[in-house]
This record gives C-alpha cells, structure tokens and sequence, in this order.
C-alpha cells in the first residue's frame, strides 16, 4: 500500500519524441492518493502517450516518474505491483473464455488457484457478463470485450489504477455502467488516473483535472474551481440562417450589456451576468430578415471553460466523439 502522506504519482519534465513530432512536451503533475485525477484533451494530445510512459508500455526520452513512492525512472516495473491498467485497446487474448482470461491475469499476480476463480467470478458478475463467462473473447462485442478488459485491469485490487479512455466507443449502457464502477472504485479510495476526450466524464468524474493540448499541460486545477468563474454566467444559444459577418457586433451595438460570439456558423452565444432577456434579441434579429430557428438557454460546463483555456471549439471535440461511436457522451 502507499503511504497516504505521498503522492501516488509524481511526474516531472516528462517528454517524448516520435521523429519529428514533440509528442509530450516537458510535462509534470502529481496525483494524490485515493484522488481521481482527469487527463483531458482532443485525440492527439498526447494522452496515451503519457500514460503509456506511466505504465512502463513506452520509454520516454527525458523526465522522472514517481509511483506509489517508488522511483520508475529507469525501471518501469518497479511499481507493477501497487498499478492497474485498462489500456485503450484490449491486451486479452481471444481464443480464452472470459472467465479463462481473468484467471489467467489474476495468476500473472501470484493469486491463488482458488482466490482467483473467486475473483473472477465476483468480477464477470460485477461487470454483468455473468452469461458470458464461457465464450471466447474473440465472441464479444466491443462492448463487453471493454468491461472484460477493466474487469482484468481490476482482477488483482491495486491501489492505483492508469485507465485510458474507458469509454471510448462503447455502448451507452455499457459505459454508464464503467462510470459507475470508475466511481465505486473511488469511493473505496483506489487512485484513479483517467484519461478522455470526453469533456462531460470528466466533469462527472474527476476531482481535479489537465488540459493537455498538442503534447502541452495548458492549465490543472480542481473540478470545482475550474467550473466556478462560468457558472456565474447566463448563457443563451441562438440557432439563425443566413448570419452576416458582422452580426455579433451589430447586436453588440445594440446590447452593449451583453456579450456575443459566433464561433460556430450559424450559432449565435449571448454571455450576461444578468439574465438575458430573449424578445428583444429575437425582434431585432428578425427586424433584419434573419430567420431565427432556435433560443435556448445554456447552462455553463466544463466544456465552457475547456474552449476558454485551449480555443478548441466544442464542435471538435463532438466530431471525435462521433468518430469514436458516441459511446462516451451519454
């Protein structure tokens, strides 16, 4: 176990080049014990990279890493023993059943014949793939091969616990049950070290959370405190047709006590410490032959603040989301 005065992880100066490309760039964080600590950015950020130097899967070029008190620096297997990993795609082997699968990871850890099969099956229970217990791996959906893979990662209790992007393409019944596994484990003080591009999981989730943006930690800093400054705000969401150039700043022209943005065409953001009164609004831009199609009230989210610190649109980010089968989102 780790001392509960340590951090489970301590990362400095972390870098890794493939080629030409900076993949991560002088990084450093550290997580607390029993904390659940997001890793948020677009695909490409250099998240699984990150993680995979964690977890000893890829050398890293520069930087030191601490795990559980543990230097791993240059012996990435120091610390195997106190670590979980669920990594993004499955490492199980398909012709094995579920249940010889488990039991076959639960040995690698030195567990019993008769724990293991206890464990095994606690687990395929926990996991909801009780039926499923004697198929091959190699017959599951994507799915149920995600929840077998976290189930394995699981299998011999560690203290801290590397997954990278759980819920990635899954079905929304199937995460929504990872989640709250990812919860559950947290409650009971496992140290979690989560990776997404799933800006909402991680607001459910984590703790405290880093943006990390083409290899770069751009800014890390608590849930709560990152939502506070927009949470203060009234947000409305105008949906129009045929938007001129300049249309934000004639409404600003005209409610200088509100302020407008377009970043995405044909959608019109109105901010205000106030409430946003939406008549006016809506009067003046049909005044001007613009077709209003829809007004809805915004309430802020991490979301909000993850456009404001990295200038990555909403719009990418729900583009990767749809690439990756939608299973995260919900």
């Amino acid at each position: 176990m780790i001392a509960n005065s340590l951090p489970a992880i301590r990362v400095s100066g972390l870098t890794k080049r493939f080629g030409e490309v900076l993949a991560v760039n002088d990084i450093g964080f550290q997580v607390n014990n029993g904390e659940l600590f997001g890793f948020l950015g677009p695909n490409g950020a250099g998240k699984t990279t990150t993680i995979n130097m964690l977890t000893g899967l890829a050398r890293l070029d520069a930087g030191k890493i601490n795990i559980g008190g543990i230097e791993c620096t240059g012996n990435p297997k120091a610390a195997q023993h106190l670590t979980g990993i669920v990594p993004d795609e499955s490492n199980l082997y398909p012709e094995l059943t579920g249940f010889e699968n488990l039991c076959f990871c639960a040995a690698l850890y030195g567990i019993r014949k008769i724990e293991r099969h206890k464990r095994a099956k606690e687990l395929l229970d926990t996991f909801g793939l009780n039926d499923a217990a004697n198929r091959k791996f190699a017959g599951y959906s994507k799915g149920m091969k995600r929840k077998l893979t976290f189930a394995a990662g699981i299998i011999h209790q560690p203290p801290i616990l590397f997954l990278d992007e759980p819920t990635t393409g899954i079905d929304v019944a199937s995460a929504r049950q990872v989640r709250q596994i990812i919860a559950d484990l947290h409650r009971k003080g496992t140290t979690i070290f989560l990776t997404t591009h799933y800006i909402e999981e991680a607001e459910r989730l984590c703790e405290r959370i880093a943006f990390i943006v083409n290899g770069q930690i751009v800014r890390t800093e608590r849930t709560a405190d990152l939502l506070k400054p927009v949470q203060c705000k009234n947000v409305l969401i105008i949906s129009v047709a045929d938007a001129g150039a300049n249309l934000c700043e004639e409404l600003y022209t005209a409610f200088p006590q509100y302020q407008f943005q377009s970043n995405i065409p044909g959608q019109i953001r109105v901010e205000s410490l106030e409430p946003v009164n939406v008549g006016p609004l809506i009067r003046f831009l049909e005044e001007r032959g613009i077709r209003v199609i829809e007004a809805r009230r915004h309430l802020p989210s991490l979301e909000d603040v993850f456009i404001q610190v990295t200038g990555i649109e909403a719009g990418l980010m729900q583009k990767e989301k749809e690439k990756a089968g939608g299973g995260g989102n919900q």
